[in-house]
């Protein structure tokens, strides 16, 4: 299974006390013993890095990591069948970001009577990396054109252009991202072609005081007068050694800054914990958020303890507090 970049390169004694010193930080958390088990799924629910949507002419899709960004398909969202790749072939550009053609961490949206599919390119220990989009008027896989480069990183930026997460807010475009390199970042994109508006401002959102910075996979979600910017955090596809979990903060403005329960800014490394492993299900991170029939819905993947650590797709309703905050059930 293809894992995203640099994230578990660093797998030394830095990133476990990292993790440690994470720990010990203020945060509001759901009691470990109160998560609950995500939805049953039957079929095929292998998958890295989840993005799902219900479809316009029915039943679901969910894109990954894995494959030229692999593809499941399902009619209710409980049963999911293996339905191939995006994509037939990599496209040419990606050669230059690593020699496989592999894609990362796809995001799905739908704006403008197209759906949009943002998508990263890297290789492993390099923010030499780039995020691209592609466009289909059904969202199913084998529909895609893709549409080249969106934004990149050097190794000379500060930030990592991988794991994209796209949402509309206050009229605008913004496309969140990033991995290590001191943490999540955010453009404006422009609205007819989907890639970065040119000289855009790169704004900071999230980062740790600890190196090696272990935060990425950002999601930006709108409830109520808030923005909720949700992150994993800490090490990811290590099987059942896996320590990812989710982190949460929220802002009244999409640029944040985003703070926690506590009032501590994600930029200080606040951020309350939504989501971590729990019984089998080990690792849980790689998430985003979709929208079906009025309620909102966390997906991620999870390492499953009781079959060799495979990593599989998680559902859980993602419900509001009266006081505006995210919780799973």
């Amino acid at each position: 299974m293809t894992a995203r970049t640099v994230r578990t390169v660093r797998r030394t004694a830095t990133a476990v006390a990292a993790a440690t010193l994470m720990a010990l930080l203020p945060h509001t958390a759901q009691a470990a013993e109160s998560y609950p088990d995500p939805r049953p799924l039957t079929g095929q629910e292998i998958i890295h890095d989840p993005t799902v949507t219900r479809l316009k002419g029915g039943g679901y899709v969910a894109y990954s990591t894995g494959g030229v960004i692999g593809a499941r398909l399902s009619e209710d969202g409980r049963h999911w069948d293996d339905a191939g790749n995006a994509f037939a072939q990599p496209p040419g550009w990606w050669y230059e970001y690593n020699d496989t053609g592999d894609p990362w961490a796809p995001d799905i949206s739908y704006r403008a009577g197209r759906y949009w599919l943002y998508y990263a390119v890297s290789s492993w220990g390099t923010n030499h990396s780039a995020i691209g989009v592609a466009t289909s008027r059904t969202g199913l896989p084998g529909t895609w054109t893709d549409h080249g480069k969106v934004f990149s990183s050097e190794t000379t930026d500060t930030w990592n252009a991988i794991d994209p997460a796209v949402i509309q807010a206050d009229g605008r475009l913004w496309m969140s991202f990033g991995s290590y390199w001191s943490g999540i970042r955010m453009v404006e994109l422009d609205r007819q072609t989907g890639k970065a508006v040119q000289g855009a401002e790169v704004h900071h959102l999230a980062t740790r005081p600890d190196e090696p910075y272990a935060v990425e996979g950002p999601e930006i979600v709108e409830h109520g007068r808030h923005y909720y910017l949700f992150a994993s955090y800490d090490a990811c596809c290590q099987g059942v050694d896996s320590t990812y979990r989710i982190k949460v903060g929220r802002s009244t403005d999409i640029r944040g800054p985003y703070v926690d329960s506590t009032g501590t800014p994600m930029l200080e490394g606040g951020g309350d914990l939504l989501l971590e492993g729990h019984g089998r299900h080990i690792g849980t991170g790689g998430q985003s958020v979709f929208r079906d029939r009025g309620r909102d819905w966390l997906a991620y993947h999870y390492y499953d303890a009781e079959d060799e650590g495979t990593p599989k797709l998680g559902l859980n309703a993602l419900t509001w507090t009266k006081d505006g905050r995210p919780k799973v059930s």
